[in-house]
């Protein structure tokens, strides 16, 4: 009887595992499907142009707003959450405040994107007179982020870490050395993945944005203060509007490659890391 359940449960594992990589091939395959015969030169270098807007012509200014928008959030977010995992893990010894603070970040977490957006422009724009921009979308994003690269690290620190920090508290290192000699570089390149993953949620979220600093259409953005254009903006204006599906698809396609490549680079990048350490451990036996 046992052996027929466990038959039962690995046949139940296997095919809702088949479903789920059955699901995310058909996504992938269909924009890549209907978005490539919409991919050119002149579609990724050319601004939009058309009547209405953005039937024809290209989406440039939206990809370079999309990468500034990501740069920035994530700088933001990326440095407040690691401070704060870094204080949660390592400083904070007050049990009560520790579950209060990791709480409230979970929560955070779990709140919609379109209430970020909603509070970024009433705080932002409305309170602290922040014009509709770039900046004032970074920090809405930054904020909407910031849990998520927060939980991520935290988990990152807890998985493997005491043996290696109890020991070199042992050995009477200071704890502030031991963060930054041992602990950073050991697990840079799982932070910097965390804060990329943090990044392909912000800059694939449009509710944020919409309600903070993109617009139709904008230049390639030069300040900081001024309106831009982004890739999730721009796709659900061609959606919703129904300006062009064709270039609706080819905008989801790039989209999507941008954060698959973001994150391709971080494993490669943590693979070769993996590699580097691998070696210098056979050398030094």
């Amino acid at each position: 009887m046992t052996r027929y359940k466990d038959i039962l449960f690995r046949t139940a594992v296997t095919l809702s595992a088949l479903c789920v990589i059955g699901i995310i091939v058909f996504i992938f395959g269909y924009v890549f499907f209907m978005g490539f015969q919409s991919i050119n030169i002149d579609f990724l270098t050319d601004r939009p142009r058309g009547m209405p807007l953005g039937r024809e012509g290209g989406i440039f200014p939206a990809i370079m707003g999309t990468v500034y928008l990501g740069a920035l959030s994530g700088f933001m977010a990326g440095g407040i959450a690691l401070a704060t995992a870094l204080f949660l893990v390592f400083y904070c010894r007050n049990t009560l405040l520790n579950k209060i603070i990791s709480t409230s970040i979970y929560f955070i977490s779990g709140i919609p994107s379109i209430l970020f957006g909603v509070i970024g422009h009433m705080v932002l724009i409305r309170a602290l007179g922040i014009p509709r921009s770039l900046i004032a979308a970074s920090i809405t994003i930054a904020v909407m982020i910031m849990p998520f690269i927060t939980i991520r690290i935290i988990k990152i620190f807890r998985e493997d870490i005491s043996d290696l920090f109890s020991s070199s508290l042992c050995l009477g290192l200071p704890k502030w050395y031991i963060i930054r000699a041992l602990i950073l570089p050991k697990y840079l390149v799982n932070i910097a993945a965390s804060i990329t993953l943090g990044i392909a949620f912000g800059v694939g979220a449009a509710a944020p944005v919409i309600h903070t600093g993109a617009v139709l259409f904008a230049d390639v953005p030069r300040s900081i203060t001024r309106p831009f254009m982004a890739l999730s903006n721009h796709l659900h204006i061609l959606v919703s509007e129904g300006i062009s599906l064709e270039n609706a698809y080819g905008t989801a396609l790039v989209l999507m490659v941008l954060l698959l490549a973001a994150n391709i680079l971080c494993r490669v990048w943590e693979h070769f890391r993996e590699g580097e350490e691998g070696r210098f451990g056979k050398g030094s036996r």
